[in-house]
């Protein structure tokens, strides 16, 4: 019996015997397209605008920033902690979802050449780093500084004194050694991400394990956010799911003057609230939907705050034991003035704030994989892959033309990161060639890298 293939290329080519004139028999015939394959020294790269985010990595002083930063260690492979780091920013930049892709940025001649760089880690040095790191009281805070840097230089680029926040806890699947089951009934860690909402910038970010409650500790993390903020700059509103349904973040937001949008829980209490209240206390929101504004309190709070009841139609399930009615409902409390749909609009902004970009973070930057199996290295690689994230941030927002700024980082990565360029040494002179149609973007794109350069580094 003929092989599949051959029966193909033989229909192929009886087809084309009677085809007009102009046609090749010749090269059509032949599964392998008329090219011929060699190999070259010259230094060329896929990655000529990884290039450029390099140099605006250089242009920040990031080496410097880790080097003062993350001490107290000895490295027995020679290598400074930035060494460690840059190189694992390029890796996840330029798409890279494990520690062994950093072999990718490691062959890169033209790349490293470029940006400077003599040698990289082999993966397993930079996994003994980490682990090495995690156990070293200054490596986490280090990195802490180092991204508190970058986050003075974003908040400043906005313009803007008053910010808001979003905290949100999200789970990353990994059946490490140390890992915990969460409540969802996976192994893995369910660290909880505090963003700015105007820069889309995480401020702070705290690794937790698995078993760790979403509501475990908010207000302590909420005040991290708070004091990691620049001086001149501060939190004027917040926002968090029903997690942070909490009577002492409340008080908190009172007593410092902070306008907050929380998911509500439905307890007894407002049940009996939406029972009790009368028909036409309700007004249409959406569609079929209704919406109810009432003042509410807690045990333990200080002052009553109000409870925005939004009603929706829903169709229950046969199957489910538990449907009792017709309606559902979402609840938002909160101590914000204004028009109640609103309030629920500026709540549900959240879902872009917060949700959308921790989605960019654990896919775009593919911190859903972690390289350890202790949770302390896996909790360094996690804070290095967040400032991985609010350098693509501020990157975009200070050196890319302002129509990218929408853009994802797969995006990027597609349309920038991910052109050709060849590097060519003359007279001394280092020159980087690309595409003729690329050269204005690049130009472009470097000389805002100069424009956004620190004045000290």
């Amino acid at each position: 019996m003929k092989n599949p293939l051959e029966c193909v290329l033989v229909r192929v080519t009886t087809r084309l015997t009677n085809s007009p004139k102009g046609f090749s028999m010749k090269n059509i015939s032949s599964p392998l397209l008329p090219f011929k394959l060699a190999s070259t020294d010259e230094k060329i790269t896929p990655n000529a605008g990884l290039g450029l985010f390099g140099e605006f990595l250089y242009s920040q002083g990031i080496s410097t920033l880790l080097d003062a930063n993350i001490t107290g260690f000895k490295s027995n492979h020679s290598y400074r902690p930035s060494e460690f780091v840059v190189p694992i920013f390029l890796m996840l930049h330029g798409g890279g979802r494990y520690l062994e892709d950093i072999r990718e940025i490691a062959r890169d001649d033209a790349l490293l050449k470029l940006l400077g760089i003599n040698g990289v880690p082999s993966s397993s040095a930079i996994g003994d780093w980490l682990r090495f790191i995690g156990d070293v009281k200054s490596g986490l805070t280090g990195l802490s500084r180092c991204n508190q840097a970058l986050i003075k230089r974003g908040l400043k680029k906005s313009g803007l004194k008053e910010f808001t926040l979003d905290i949100d806890a999200s789970q990353i699947v990994g059946w490490k050694f140390e890992a915990e089951f969460t409540y969802k009934g996976e192994k893995g860690y369910m660290p909880i991400i505090g963003h700015i909402a105007e820069t889309g910038m995480v401020i702070h970010d705290e690794f937790r394990d698995g078993n760790v409650s979403p509501g475990t500790r908010n207000l302590e993390f909420i005040k991290q956010c708070v004091s990691k903020m620049p001086r001149g700059k501060k939190i004027k509103h917040f926002r968090a799911d029903s997690a942070t349904y909490q009577s002492a973040v409340f008080n908190w937001c009172e007593q410092n003057n902070i306008e907050f949008a929380i998911g509500g829980r439905m307890d007894s209490a407002v049940k009996t609230i939406i029972k009790e209240t009368a028909e036409s206390e309700w007004k249409k929101y959406q569609g079929s939907s209704s919406i109810l504004r009432v003042t509410h309190c807690m045990e333990n709070t200080d002052v009553a705050f109000d409870l925005i009841i939004i009603r929706r139609p829903w169709q229950p399930d046969l199957l489910d034991s538990e449907a009792d009615d017709s309606q559902r409902y979402v609840l938002v409390a909160t101590n914000k003035k204004g028009n109640p749909k609103d309030i629920v609009g500026w709540y549900n902004q959240r879902g872009e704030a917060s949700e959308n970009r921790i989605k960019e973070l654990k896919i775009g930057f593919n911190m859903e994989y972690m390289p350890c199996g202790t949770t302390k290295a896996n909790a360094v690689y996690f804070r290095i892959g967040v400032i991985a994230y609010n350098l693509f941030k501020l990157f975009k927002m200070a050196a890319m033309p302002k129509e990218w700024g929408k853009h994802t980082v797969q995006t990027i990565r597609w349309k920038f990161y991910n052109t050709a360029g060849k590097l060519v040494q003359h007279a001394g002179q280092l020159w980087f060639k690309v595409k003729a149609s690329c050269y204005n973007l690049f130009e472009e794109v470097r000389a805002r890298i100069r424009e956004f350069a620190p004045e000290t580094i």
